[in-house]
C-alpha cells in the first residue's frame, strides 16, 4: 500500500516576470490523501472511486517505469477531482509506489509527461521548493515556513488544471520578499497571489477574503486552479464557529489542518 498527501491549492502561484515559467509555493495538506493497493493477478484492473485517472494512463505509467503493469489495483482518495488538491497527481504517484517503482525522481517525471503540469507532492517538505509546475523542476529551495492553521473547503465547480494555460499574474515582487517572511506578512502575501488570481481569473465574487476578514484570519489562500479556499490563522487562533460560517457561505467538505514550522 502507498499514500500520496495532496495540497490545499497554493500559497503562491503566477509568472515570474511577465514571459516567466509558471512557479508556485504549495501548501501541503496531510489530511488530503490519495492510497493505492495492489492484489496480484495476472491481468490489469483499476478501482477507483470516480474517474479520477484514466486506467490506460495508469498503465502507460507503470509500462513507462519499468514495473509489472499487472493486478489488481485500488485506489482511495480523501480529496475532490479538480478541486485544486493535487487528486490526480497524487493518485498516479500513489499506484506508482504501489506497483513497486522506487525512483521518485523518475516517477515524478513521467507523471509530468502524463499529465503535462504536476505538484511537488512527493517531496519530504513540498513547501519548501519554488516549484515550475508545467516544466517539473524545483528553482529554488525556501526556509521554513512559520506554524500556522488553516480552515477551509471547496467552493464552486471543479476544474482541472490545463497544462496550457499560461495565464496568470506575475508574483516575482511576492516571491522577493517570501523567503524567512514572519506569518503576517506570509499570509499577507499569500493573499495578494489570491487576489491577483482572482481578479484575472474569477470567479467574481468570491466570498474568501471576506470571511477571512470577519473571522480574524490573517490572510487567504487558494487552489489557484481549483475549488479549494482556505483562511489562515495563527495556531489554536480559529474561532469556533468558523466552520458554520464557510458551510453558510456555500463552502463543503470543511477541512482544517496545520502547516509550517
Amino acid at each position: 500500500m502507498a499514500r500520496v498527501c495532496g495540497h490545499f491549492g497554493e500559497l503562491l502561484q503566477g509568472r515570474i516576470g511577465p514571459g516567466g515559467p509558471v512557479a508556485l509555493v504549495t501548501l501541503p495538506c496531510p489530511v488530503l490523501w490519495a492510497e493505492a493497493q495492489v492484489s496480484q493477478w495476472d491481468g490489469f484492473g483499476l478501482l477507483q472511486p470516480g474517474p479520477v485517472v484514466a486506467q490506460a494512463r495508469v498503465h502507460r505509467l507503470l509500462r513507462a517505469l519499468a514495473v509489472p503493469a499487472r493486478g489488481r489495483f485500488r485506489l482511495r482518495l480523501t480529496m475532490p477531482a479538480g478541486g485544486g488538491a493535487g487528486a490526480s497527481t497524487a493518485a498516479l504517484m500513489a499506484l506508482a509506489l504501489a506497483a513497486g517503482a522506487v525512483d521518485r525522481e523518475a516517477i515524478i517525471a513521467e507523471v509530468l509527461a502524463q499529465e503535462g503540469a504536476s505538484d511537488p507532492l512527493l517531496f519530504a517538505s513540498p513547501e519548501r521548493v519554488l516549484w515550475a509546475s508545467r516544466r517539473g523542476a524545483v528553482l529554488a529551495c525556501l526556509p521554513a515556513l512559520p506554524k500556522f492553521e488553516v480552515l477551509g473547503g471547496f467552493l464552486g465547480p471543479g476544474q482541472r488544471t490545463d497544462p496550457f494555460d499560461h495565464d496568470f499574474p506575475d508574483i516575482s515582487d511576492l516571491l522577493a520578499d517570501w523567503p524567512g517572511a514572519d506569518l503576517a506578512v506570509m499570509a499577507r502575501l499569500a493573499s495578494q497571489s489570491a487576489r491577483r488570481t482572482l481578479a484575472l481569473r474569477g470567479p467574481a465574487g468570491d466570498p474568501t477574503e471576506g470571511l477571512a476578514r470577519r473571522l480574524g484570519a490573517l490572510g487567504f489562500t487558494i487552489a489557484h486552479t481549483g475549488a479549494a479556499r482556505g483562511l489562515i490563522f495563527a495556531p489554536g487562533l480559529v474561532p469556533q464557529a468558523a466552520a458554520a460560517d464557510l458551510r453558510a457561505a456555500g463552502f463543503s467538505r470543511i477541512t482544517r489542518f496545520r502547516c509550517g514550522g
